[in-house]
């Protein structure tokens, strides 16, 4: 059984910063991808960036590039997300996942095994 818990969400103005954190726990996994997705009300889940074991491969979405960074600590069994330059739009559900390593596309929502129960971002203009 693995689970993941996301923390750090919140209120916060347009302009400013959070950052997300996701711990893993339970069964180990092997050299997995982490990603944080997002889905706001009314809208499908979305990828927002992803992040390869090593932390040598990542990837954002052209809607957070430049605001957002991915990042992770093995030792912790932590990823994270720094947001910063909050925008309203970027109001949502984050959640983030994990995939084991099959070769396939990070960015889909298909290739990710485990799901966090998501934790609520709400930027006010």
């Amino acid at each position: 059984q693995v689970q993941l818990i996301e923390s750090g969400g919140g209120l916060v103005q347009a302009g400013g910063s959070l950052r997300l954190s996701c711990t893993t726990s339970g069964r180990t996994l092997s050299r997995h991808f982490m990603g944080w997705f997002r889905q706001a009300p009314g809208k499908e889940r979305e990828f927002v960036a992803a992040i390869s074991w090593s932390g040598l491969i990542t990837d954002h979405a052209d809607s957070v590039k430049g605001r957002f960074a991915i990042s992770r600590d093995n030792a912790k069994n932590t990823a994270y997300l720094q947001m910063n330059s909050l925008k309203p739009e970027d109001t949502a559900v984050y959640y983030c996942a994990a995939a084991i390593p099959r070769g396939s596309s990070y960015t889909q929502l298909r290739s990710y095994d485990y799901w966090g129960q998501g934790t609520q971002v709400t930027v006010s203009s």
